[in-house]
């Protein structure tokens, strides 16, 4: 009954995202309703339950009172669409809109868009906790990440704290990580889904989101289903020149792209190949970016009807979606704000300072400052501060020693390659827009704004989306020029095969990648600890990657894996030490220092420790010893 609780409930808000969707685009076809609808949905499917949590904890009652929000946000709408004012609200907005949304335009969204979202919503279930003989497995990138974001899920409903604790380091309460994208699946679990549904209902929304948010955005700004069909092909399954490297060698070198542990024509480190493809590396396995650009992206497409087109009634709108991004995915809520920057600018230069023309634009900058500095200031910038390795300065990223331009050339390939000349063809609204991009563009190539380095490229594909927007405007400009229909099919076809072969290899690759995450045994240890232990307990155990009391049971661990951990710029070289020294002699002193409630000894403990498993079962109390797993209550 779980599952059908959750998906009753996320309808509930979809509805509620369907009546925000006709209230701010009430003259929109049925493609730009679907995107808004999930866009408004999630915000409200990540926001209420937040807002009710701060009062009663991250608990079911919370979940409820968000429910009976969205449902009285539903039937308000709903009430309201069947009066007379209702309607005339409706007549009134129609002619206030600039752009008009023609039926003949949904083949050509639902082309690109509905092949993409299914086969990543079967990447996301094969990917995700894949039950197969006993087991659960993952694909190639998920591996890593996803136990990560498994930990905060649970986590957050099991100890119904709000803001949550972070999970990871024992003893630091600071959540260095945007919480809120994690939240949104948590409650699910309060409704009684299991792990997996509440990892994918949300997912599959944020999915719609994006790649409709994607396509409506080239749309918005090329007027032409072409270039915006264009443009997405271009953004979702572009890639450099990266392939080269796997056709020498012969079938074997070809081959280990679909064998080897990310060796593909987008992810090749061994030759400085970083520009990733989104689907594959940034939407699947990273849920911060996922619903960040579900967010994101409809924001852009509001912001360009917005500033460009001037219909200023829609800032309220803008400011509705965005309210939640700094805790969903920061690095989309500074991407919005650097974009908004030039199209501010446009503005004044336009209206040449008239307050009454700019007063949208500073009522949108206002509020939106209103709701994210709290979150800015209660979280964000208190881990940036306090944490390791944020705000430094480094020229060009994530290039390991190539020249500049050749290392974008390879990369990203024929994008990079007609952006200038896409720049001079294009005309002055585009420009302005692209001007974001440049803004993104070159404070990433001077500024790292975390420890990884890579993770730049979730502001950098910001420019790079509008970049593909600007190359499509040329293309298809040039290539009508072309005469007889059969050459501009053919030229089509060779520019489509040039800059989408290696992403095409890459999702290829990412089907077909099956890696085991956790056995039985991992499964039925975090089975028992999640029935018989306090969902608050501090564990004990080692810092691997794959750790079943933490990723399954959402149980609070002394220190996880470094990967981790030191990527959120966490100081934990004392937490760190602690593990081994309580594991390797321990002592009733060292686990009261640290508050441990229980010990986990599994065959990852006993492989990377000496564990005195000796003094743990003369000193603690033994819960569950079976299939290589034990668990210790710490006694006193």
């Amino acid at each position: 009954m779980g599952i059908v609780f959750s998906v009753l409930y996320l309808a509930v808000f979809l509805a509620a995202g369907f009546v925000l969707a006709r209230r701010t685009l009430p003259a929109a076809g049925p493609e730009t309703q679907l995107v808004f609808t999930a866009a408004f949905g999630l915000v409200l499917l990540i926001t209420l339950p937040a807002l009710f949590a701060l009062a009663v904890g991250f608990t079911l009652p919370a979940a409820l009172l968000a429910l009976a929000a969205a449902a009285g946000i539903s039937l308000a709408g709903f009430l309201s669409c069947r009066s007379a004012s209702g309607r005339v609200f409706r007549k009134q907005s129609a002619q206030a809109s600039n752009v008009s949304y023609s039926p003949s335009l949904i083949p050509a969204f639902w082309v690109c868009v509905l092949p993409l979202l299914l086969f990543s919503i079967w990447l996301l279930y094969t990917h995700t906790l894949y039950y197969k003989d006993g087991a659960y497995w993952c694909g190639q990138s998920t591996y890593g990440d996803l136990p990560m974001h498994l930990s905060f899920i649970k986590s957050i409903a099991e100890q119904g704290l709000f803001p949550p604790s972070y999970p990871l380091l024992g003893g630091q309460s600071l959540f260095g990580y945007p919480f809120l994208c994690e939240s949104v699946s948590s409650v699910f679990l309060l409704l009684g889904a299991p792990l997996k549904i509440a990892c994918l209902l949300p997912q599959a929304v944020a999915m719609a989101a994006v790649f409709g948010g994607g396509w409506l955005l080239a749309k918005t700004l090329l007027h032409s289903s072409a270039k915006a069909s264009l443009a997405f092909v271009l953004f979702f399954l572009g890639s450099g020149f990266g392939f080269a490297y796997f056709l020498d060698g012969g079938t074997e070198n070809f081959l280990r792209i679909f064998t080897a542990f990310y060796e593909t024509p987008t992810n090749y480190v061994q030759e400085n190949i970083r520009w990733v493809n989104p689907i594959a590396d940034l939407l699947i396995p990273q849920r911060a970016t996922l619903f960040g650009w579900a967010l994101l992206f409809p924001c852009l497409t509001l912001l360009a009807r917005f500033a460009l087109d001037e219909e200023y009634r829609l800032w309220p709108a803008l400011v509705v979606l965005a309210a939640p991004l700094p805790l969903v995915h920061t690095h989309s809520a500074l991407a919005l704000v650097l974009v908004s920057v030039p199209l501010f600018l446009r503005a004044v230069l336009r209206h040449s300072f008239s307050w009454k023309a700019l007063i949208p634009w500073l009522s949108y900058a206002a509020l939106s400052a209103a709701l994210w500095l709290p979150q800015l200031f209660g979280v964000i910038f208190q881990q940036t501060s306090s944490g390791n390795h944020f705000l430094r300065f480094s020229f060009n990223w994530a290039n390991d020693g190539d020249n500049y331009f050749w290392f974008y050339i390879k990369n990203i390939g024929l994008v990079y390659l007609l952006l200038i000349p896409a720049f001079l063809w294009a005309g002055k609204k585009l420009r302005w827009m692209y001007a974001g991009g440049l803004v993104i563009l070159t404070i990433c190539e001077f500024v790292l704004f975390q420890p990884n380095p890579y993770d730049n490229n979730k502001l950098l594909f910001i420019w790079h989306l509008l970049g593909c927007i600007l190359v499509a405007n040329l293309i298809v400009d040039l290539v009508k020029k072309v005469n007889p229909k059969s050459v501009q099919a053919i030229l089509c076809a060779m520019l489509v095969f040039t800059g989408t072969f290696g992403s095409v290899l890459t999702l290829g690759r990412e089907t077909v990648s099956q890696y085991q995450h956790f056995d039985a045994d991992a499964i039925a240890v975090a089975e028992y600890v999640e029935e018989n232990t306090d969902p608050r307990g501090l564990f004990l155990c080692g810092t691997q990657l794959l750790n079943p009391v933490l990723s399954l049971s959402g149980r609070s661990i002394l220190c996880a894996s470094g990967t981790w951990v030191y990527y959120h710029g966490m100081e934990y070289s004392a937490q760190d030490a602690a593990v081994r020294q309580l594991l390797e002699a321990p002592s009733d002193e060292g686990l009261a220092q640290w508050g441990i409630d229980y010990v986990m000894i599994g065959p990852s403990e006993r492989a990377d420790y000496a564990v005195n498993e000796s003094w743990l079962a003369a000193h603690c109390t033994l819960l569950y010893n079976q299939g290589g797993y034990s668990i210790y209550q710490v006694n006193g």
